[in-house]
This record gives structure tokens, C-alpha cells and sequence, in this order.
């Protein structure tokens, strides 16, 4: 299973691949977040394969811990929302991101416009539905008035940051070193330690996913080349595992036993450990580790690397929103049936946001033209050259 056309997708291609492909994990990912892999077998009789409905049936308005959020049948959840409230920043500032554009454009947007909320059934504000790790936003910035680049000290550690960061990569197509500096830029507004550490590769990683034949492999090598701490150890070793399978089935368990040295939740994803999302030089968010080995199980293949992740459980939206997003960017083929369901369930245009980016990240690259050869004249004078 390799991606299709990977050494020949374009740009708009590869942008509106990872846009729809993160956008199609999150919604199939939804409804089996925070169980156990076995615990999601039994619940759907064998492995989920594509759209399901709510966990707990006709019942999610009230069941617990999920309400009052409709999660399956399609719809998209946080991660979503804040990736493509992350498209808007870059579409009204147009050029590269940090701290403060956070500060300026995304906090109002999540405060003042009523937006389409899938798992609400209804038009609400983004803040009404976004989780306590993305509320810090509003209560640091727009309230605490923080400095945008230290605002992060201080939430919980988790994947709050990474899980929206595929648009920075995008924007920085093929250079995943300018991505990871980008995205712990805007990333400091949001988090610290290993979660915004995480922020940073992931947007590395789809920013190497971008460039003409990549592939799995070398995604992870960028992602290797940049990661610091814990964050990379943690890559290393369930990449290392994830290299030895070739079917998600059976690698569920070894990756779970790489990453959990890393992981501070626990074996019980509802019932966290004392340290769990604490800052640590040692430590990892899951997410990333796992989506990575899932998009190496699966050769890169979309629907393979997307359905590991959902399988796996535990926070499995976010980690089918970074595998779909990064295997999307290399360019293999998102399920039409399944973009088609969630467009449709969740109200959203997922193509819309991608064709804005993609006209963004190009008026960028035409902006950093001008501006290297402006600095290789200034500095071909000093040096005399």
C-alpha cells in the first residue's frame, strides 16, 4: 500500500489532502475517543472501518463522560475547529505566524463568531465547544493580558497545540526546519515542555511530507532531525517498532508498549497518573509517536495509517487527525465516501479552507523570495562578494 500519485501531487494537491484528510480522522476518531482498544472491538463488534455513530447510541446527549457532544456519525470535533480557525489566521494576516497573531486574531475568533458546531447541533461560539487546554487561550491572552510567548507556561501538557498545527506546515511546504520554528512560535501562546515541543514536529512533519517523493521515511527522519527530549525518544523507539509490521491489526499493542515509558496519562486514559501533562524534559505526548508509527505501518497508505489510529484508541481523533493530515500531504487518496459523510454530517466545506490556504501559502513563499534575495544582496556588500 503506497500513496497514489505521491511524486507528482501539486501544492493544491498535497493542502487540500492534509486539510481534508485531518479533518475525515478527527470525525472517524470521535466517537471511540478515550476507550481502549479492546474496549472499542467489543463495543463495535471487531475493528471500526470507516463512519460510526455515538458511543452510547441515541443516548450522547446525556451520557457520561462524552455529553453533551454528539461524537460519530460524521461529525468533526476540537481539533478541526481549531485547525480551520487556524486557516483564518493565516488567511487575514497572510504571511508567516507567531505568539502574537494568536493573541490578535485567533483568540477573537474563537470568542465573538458564531460558527457551525457539529458535536453541538448547533451555531454556537468556537469557545463553547473547544476543551480547557484551548479555553486557556482566551483566560491567558484576552483576559490575563500575557505576554502571546509565554502564555503557555502554566496549561496542562497535551496535544492541545499540536493536534491544529498541520496549517503551519502546509504554509512552509517542503521546509520542515522553517515549519518547526513557526509552529513552537505560534505554539508558545498555547502550551509548554513536550506539547509545544510537539507542536513543532508535527508541523515538520507535514511540511516534509509536502516535498516532491517523500514518504514515510522521510518524514520521520525530519522529524527525527528536529525533535528534542523526550519527543524524540519517544518517535525513535515506536518508529522503530511500528517499522516491523505491515498491518495495524497486530502492531496495536507493541506501539502502546513503545510509547508508554514516554506518556504520563497511564494505562487508564480516563483515570490519568498523578503526573500525568506535566511539564518534563523526559516525557512525550502520545499522539504524535503513535500517529507517525501508524503512518509507517501502513506505508504511508491513508486509509490504513487513518484506520490504525482510530483503532487504537485512547485520544484517537487527534491521532487520526495527524496521521490523515500527514499522509494526505504526501499525497495518498482520502476515501471520497468517507470526506463526502463528514462534509456533509458536520455542515463543513472541507475544501474551502484548504483553497484559501493554499493561495496564502504561496503569496508567503513569493514574500520570502523577495526578502532572501534582499538579505543575499545586503549581505553579498558587507562581505565584499
Amino acid at each position: 500500500m503506497t500513496p497514489k500519485a505521491t511524486g507528482t501531487a501539486g501544492l493544491d494537491e498535497r493542502i487540500t489532502g492534509a486539510l481534508v484528510g485531518a479533518a475525515v480522522g478527527d470525525a472517524l476518531g470521535g466517537p471511540v475517543e478515550g476507550y481502549a482498544s479492546e474496549q472499542i472491538a467489543e463495543r463495535h463488534g471487531g475493528r471500526v472501518h470507516g463512519v460510526v455513530g455515538p458511543w452510547n447510541g441515541d443516548a450522547w446527549r446525556t451520557a457520561r463522560p462524552i455529553a453533551p457532544y454528539h461524537k460519530g456519525d460524521g461529525h468533526v470535533t476540537d481539533d478541526t475547529l481549531m485547525t480551520h480557525a487556524l486557516v483564518r489566521v493565516y488567511a487575514a494576516v497572510r504571511d508567516h505566524l507567531d505568539a502574537y497573531a494568536v493573541a490578535e486574531h485567533l483568540v477573537p475568533d474563537l470568542m465573538t463568531t458564531p460558527r457551525w458546531i457539529p458535536e453541538l447541533e448547533a451555531e454556537a461560539l468556537p469557545l463553547q465547544r473547544i476543551f480547557l487546554a484551548e479555553k486557556w487561550l482566551v483566560a491567558r491572552l484576552h483576559y490575563g493580558h500575557v505576554d502571546p510567548r509565554e502564555a503557555g507556561t502554566g496549561n496542562i501538557v497535551n496535544c492541545g497545540a499540536a493536534m491544529y498545527m498541520a496549517p503551519v506546515g502546509l504554509v512552509n511546504a517542503a521546509d520542515p526546519a522553517r515549519a518547526y520554528a513557526e509552529a513552537l512560535d505560534v505554539a508558545g501562546a498555547h502550551q509548554s515542555s513536550y506539547g509545544r515541543e510537539a507542536a513543532g514536529v508535527f508541523a515538520a512533519a507535514v511540511a516534509a511530507a509536502c516535498a516532491p517523493g517523500a514518504g514515510p521515511d522521510s518524514v520521520v527522519g525530519a522529524c527525527l532531525a528536529l525533535a528534542k527530549d523526550g519527543t524524540r525518544a519517544a518517535i525513535e523507539a515506536v518508529c522503530d517498532v511500528a517499522s516491523r509490521y505491515s498491518d495495524f491489526e497486530s502492531a496495536l499493542r507493541p506501539l502502546r508498549g513503545a510509547v508508554a515509558p514516554y506518556d504520563t496519562v497511564g494505562p487508564d486514559y480516563r483515570s490519568p497518573s498523578l503526573g500525568a501533562r506535566r511539564p518534563s524534559r523526559l516525557h512525550s505526548i502520545e499522539e504524535l509517536p503513535i500517529a507517525l508509527g501508524m503512518l509507517l505501518v501502513a506505508r504511508g497508505d491513508y486509509r490504513h495509517a487513518v484506520l490504525g489510529s482510530v483503532n487504537y484508541g485512547r485520544d484517537c481523533d487527534s491521532i487520526a487527525t495527524m496521521a490523515g493530515a500527514i499522509a494526505g500531504a504526501l499525497g495518498s487518496e482520502v476515501p471520497h465516501d468517507w470526506a463526502k459523510t463528514v462534509a456533509e454530517s458536520s455542515r463543513l466545506d472541507l475544501h474551502a479552507p484548504a483553497a484559501a490556504l493554499a493561495e496564502v501559502a504561496r503569496e508567503v513563499f513569493e514574500r520570502d523570495v523577495r526578502r532572501r534575495r534582499a538579505h543575499e544582496a545586503a549581505f553579498g556588500e558587507l562581505a565584499g562578494t
